[in-house]
């Protein structure tokens, strides 16, 4: 049926006095921190549980109807097995946090070669559900007496349920935190049209197409796949949507327009409508329309884990094709340390620092229907402080 790829192979205060960020000497060794901000996920199976908790507990990320602290803990305890089984199906743990310092190893040197005036550089894992935490982060950043970190999500296409809950947790804990020794800080908040990025994709899909039949090739379907969002997100302005649609328009311009494509989102939680169409009824939808060969591109993720490994690998290339009887299907790989991503991230940070625009505009303004004091808050917090 299928050559999809192998599941293992490819997841109303602000601060005030007495914190104070200062420039310190250049003699110090490294210089510049570069905090690779994500999600995270469970690197054990008796991680799920505190994982999912994190999630569900966080007013940022997900917003419950009522008692959210004890909706969210049931919620967690409830799903804990299912997720702990799809975890044990894809080695019994998440690879982001390898494949994170992977890719932070290789950007530092990189960065150490194309941008020696801001170096030497060192990277920083801050995951906002599982360790290492922001606090982690910051700790290690002190003690290696860092002079500069820059704060560098890690998700291409801003949401405020993602980057956003990120920089609130920085935020909130440099409030409570002040004593972090001396330090500037900067944003690099999103990224999704850096041509790089852009060439690092097509670069993937290509490979991709090339593995499909001749006889299907010219009519297989990409389809560009990302985590959605509840519509009442999506409703109170939440950039991502354009955001994700730009980097799949400006992929497809670069690809010519080969082949017919369509952005579609998964990862769908609770009965909330959430936006769509959902990745695995758009391949059902296309099957019913005599179309039987995809190739998938997991646009928004920049390496492996549970949602490219079991969703996309698991549940729909391989379970989902079996079942409406798709021909071929092939998943392309995550960013993870294609040289060309590792150049893009590199490029980003040096034009960063070139640019000495220490927060962007866009960062520092709220959605029109914006809710969350938190948002209001931390980027009130981030304007008075970012500096290089």
């Amino acid at each position: 049926m299928l050559g999809s790829r192998s599941v293992l192979q490819s997841s109303c205060e602000y601060l005030i006095p007495p914190f104070k960020f200062i420039s310190r000497n250049l003699s110090s060794n490294p210089k510049t921190g570069i905090v690779m901000m994500n999600m995270g996920g469970p690197q054990r199976i008796d991680q799920v549980y505190d994982y999912l908790h994190n999630i569900m507990t966080d007013r940022d990320m997900i917003q419950l109807p009522f008692a959210q602290d004890y909706m969210g803990k049931w919620i967690a305890r409830r799903r804990t097995p299912e997720v702990q089984k799809k975890y044990s199906e894809i080695g019994g743990g998440s690879p982001i946090l390898d494949w994170t310092n992977k890719q932070g190893k290789l950007l530092c040197e990189k960065l150490n070669e194309v941008s020696p005036s801001t170096g030497p550089h060192k990277h920083f894992v801050a995951f906002r559900y599982v360790n290492p935490f922001t606090e982690e982060a910051f700790q290690e950043m002190k003690k290696d007496g860092i002079e500069h970190a820059v704060l560098f999500s890690q998700y291409p296409q801003y949401s405020c349920a993602t980057s956003g809950s990120s920089y609130n947790a920085i935020y909130k804990y440099l409030k409570k935190n002040t004593d972090i020794g001396k330090l500037t800080l900067s944003v690099i908040d999103r990224w999704n049209s850096h041509p790089l990025l852009i060439k690092c994709f097509v670069s993937l899909i290509q490979e991709e197409l090339l593995k499909i039949s001749d006889k299907n090739r010219k009519d297989t379907i990409i389809l560009f796949s990302a985590h959605s969002l509840p519509l009442k997100a999506v409703n109170r302005g939440d950039p991502y949507p354009s955001e994700v649609g730009t980097t799949v328009n400006l992929v497809m311009k670069e690809l010519n327009y080969c082949n017919p494509y369509q952005l579609v989102w998964q990862s769908k939680v609770g009965p909330l409508p959430w936006l769509g169409p959902f990745t695995d009824e758009a391949i059902e939808g296309y099957v019913k329309q005599g179309k039987k060969s995809f190739v998938i591109v997991p646009i928004a993720f920049v390496n492996e884990h549970i949602e490219t490994l079991h969703e996309l690998d698991i549940e729909y290339c391989k379970e989902l094709a079996e079942k409406v009887g798709v021909e071929e299907i092939r998943r392309v790989s995550a960013p993870n340390t294609h040289p060309l991503f590792i150049s893009a991230l590199a490029d980003i940070v040096k034009n960063h620092f070139n640019e000495k625009v220490p927060v962007s505009r866009k960062f520092l303004s709220n959605c029109p229907h914006c809710v969350n004091p938190n948002c209001f808050n931390s980027k009130k917090w981030f304007k008075s402080v970012a500096s290089f």
